[in-house]
């Protein structure tokens, strides 16, 4: 949750670098058992990784253009498929089940079934996908 806010904040605020953005989150969060190496990895993967994970959105959701997604949206695509495609340490279906997740709580109504699309499109057209996962 905490990367997500993270690219949250940096998807809003363009000009502030995101590492400043991560260590103002990490100061201020109230729980003391952060996994800051994680959390370090994730927003480091998206921002270096931000050209090609925007692609693939726009591929899997042609008709929404990025800037007409909704910014929390858009930042649990990108840290999912982050998350779904780089680290092959996470599961897929972990990967997808939780951003479905964040979106029911931090989304609008029906953003939980449109991550869960484009998420399911990029998953199935990635070479981690197993056709077993149906």
């Amino acid at each position: 949750m905490v990367a997500m806010q993270i690219i949250y904040e940096w998807s809003v605020k363009r000009d502030e670098d995101i590492y400043d953005i991560a260590l103002t989150n990490i100061n201020n969060n109230p729980v003391d058992d952060l996994d800051e190496d994680f959390i370090a990895k994730l927003i480091k993967g998206v921002e270096k990784n931000i050209s090609k994970i925007n692609l693939l959105i726009k591929k899997a959701a042609p008709e929404w253009p990025l800037e007409q997604i909704a910014t929390i949206d858009l930042a649990i695509l990108r840290l999912s498929i982050y998350e779904l495609l780089f680290c092959k340490d996470i599961p897929p279906k972990v990967a997808i089940d939780e951003a479905v997740e964040l979106a029911k709580t931090y989304g609008g109504a029906n953003s939980s079934k449109f991550i869960n699309g484009v998420l399911g499109t990029v998953y199935r057209s990635s070479d981690r996908y197993d056709k077993k996962d149906k």
